[in-house]
């Protein structure tokens, strides 16, 4: 039986939360019938949580923006929204000279607005802090191509800045490098701002201030949890997804596509069916290999999007046997010769871990999480998982003093996990997608595009929803004049 036009069937190939919140959007308008292709064996992607010395702990993200609406409006949806917590607010740490040093309040991707506050750090050298100023007496920014934010803040406030600040506050979003990463995927406000302002420092403290503005009481913490860990949200999503008649179908690889005269044939290991349009929720090089043949164009561009791999060392401690954590964790810049980037101390900042944590244990573990793996900078990586925790448990007793000895140990490994932003990445996207036009029913969507992040992902995913949606409603139109 011919079903009504107006009734379309669409594919969503990838079932991480990009491609999970693009099946909810088109779920909830009512007249599409979805099918969710995922290739792995489970939904969530890089969203995932497993034991580390009984206590669950998520081996990817872990929290997600709470200033913007896109995360916890979906958790809320799928019914998590008791389980919404806000990390404690203990402040953060860099390593400088040697030593743990808090980070300042007002840092814009590592740029400093409040100079008192960063010289008390004492996080910079003095002639270090004494070049910041010369910001001011410089020829205005203008800014109106995109550059990277290393060699902008370089030559606005000195590499001291990049090295000590930027560098560690961004290598644990990007993984990149900041003198190849764009300023304006970084910090797009920064970057708008600067076309209008005098100064770099005057641009960050007009971004500061409207940040402070979308951070106050009525909005709330920055961030945000989910009791149980945020890989929960990934499956919580897929049985809401069941339950408004979404099929969802894990290991079953997409291996090819092709246009029709009216909409696609999705081929797969298990066949191969026709949809009226796809989003393809995948990372960069996998749409690339799908568009290949019925849109070669926009796969050309697609492959010029590099990934960073990293990895995630999860280690549990006896309590007894640690000294005090301060904050909840430290950033490490490459300038002071270590490998790790980040270290979180997990039951420092989540509440719900510190319990899960000392109920498994008479004495009580404390967790922490160890980042490693940077853009261009991959041999840390190629050591084996046991080498890997070994240079955690190193690295960390000579930074922070912590015992050599754990109770339990677990590397999770995030190959080509992170896409880099590279100098003119906004237009290399607009690009791709306008090389979409004669493929219509299409749409893009994942952290390559449109940001790292969950709120970041699950908005790229609803908006490549809306857009097969209105790309099928307006063909709907022009068949019927």
């Amino acid at each position: 039986m011919a079903r009504a036009p107006e009734r379309f069937d669409v594919a969503v190939i990838g079932a991480g939360i990009t491609g999970l919140a693009a099946a909810w959007d088109l779920a909830g308008d009512g007249a599409s019938s979805v099918t969710v292709l995922e290739a792995g064996a489970e939904v969530g992607g890089k969203l995932l949580v497993s034991e580390v010395a009984g206590v669950p702990v998520d081996a990817g993200a872990e929290s997600m923006l709470a200033v913007r609406p896109e995360a916890l409006r979906l958790a809320s949806e799928v019914g998590l929204k008791p389980s919404i917590v806000h990390p404690a607010v203990r402040g953060a740490y860099v390593l400088s000279g040697g030593h743990l040093r808090q980070l300042p309040t007002g840092l814009v991707s590592g740029v400093p607005t409040d100079l008192r506050a960063l010289a008390a750090s004492r996080i910079m050298s003095l002639r270090g802090l004494l070049r910041i100023p010369l910001d001011q007496l410089m020829a205005r920014p203008a800014l109106t191509d995109d550059v990277s934010v290393g060699e902008f803040l370089s030559k606005r406030v000195g590499r001291e800045v990049v090295d000590r600040l930027a560098e560690p506050l961004l290598a644990g979003v990007y993984a990149g490098n900041p003198d190849q990463l764009s300023l304006r995927m970084a910090n797009p406000s920064l970057f708008r701002q600067l076309a209008r302002d005098d100064s770099l420092l005057k641009a960050a403290n007009a971004v500061k201030a409207g940040s402070a503005i979308a951070t106050g009481a009525r909005r709330g913490p920055v961030f945000a949890g989910i009791r149980g860990g945020v890989g929960r949200l990934a499956g919580k999503t897929e049985a809401a997804l069941a339950g408004k008649g979404v099929l969802v179908r894990t290991g079953d690889k997409v291996t090819g596509m092709r246009r029709l005269r009216s909409g696609w044939q999705v081929q797969t290991r298990s066949g191969s069916r026709e949809y009226d349009a796809v989003v393809l929720a995948v990372p960069a090089a996998e749409a690339a290999r799908l568009l290949r043949i019925s849109a070669p164009f926009a796969a050309a561009r697609l492959l010029g999007i590099e990934y960073a791999s990293v990895a995630v060392v999860t280690l549990a401690y006896p309590a007894a046997r640690l000294p005090e954590l301060h904050g909840t964790g430290f950033l490490v810049p490459p300038v002071e010769g270590y490998q790790v980037k980040g270290v979180t101390y997990v039951t420092n900042k989540w509440e719900w871990v510190a319990r899960a944590a000392k109920t498994t244990s008479g004495k009580g573990t404390v967790i922490v999480r160890a980042s490693y793996g940077r853009s261009g900078d991959t041999a840390v990586l190629d050591r084996d998982d046991a080498e890997l925790a070994s240079l955690a448990r190193q690295e960390l007793a000579a930074i922070a003093g912590l015992p050599p000895i754990t109770v339990d140990e677990r590397v999770t490994r995030w190959d080509a996990a992170l896409p880099q932003y590279h100098v003119g990445h906004v237009d290399l996207v607009t690009r791709a997608r306008d090389s979409l036009v004669d493929a219509p029913g299409v749409a893009l969507a994942g952290a390559a595009y449109d940001g790292v992040g969950i709120a970041s992902c699950i908005a790229s995913g609803r908006q490549a929803a809306r857009k097969v949606v209105r790309d099928l409603q307006e063909n709907v139109m022009e068949d019927h004049g």
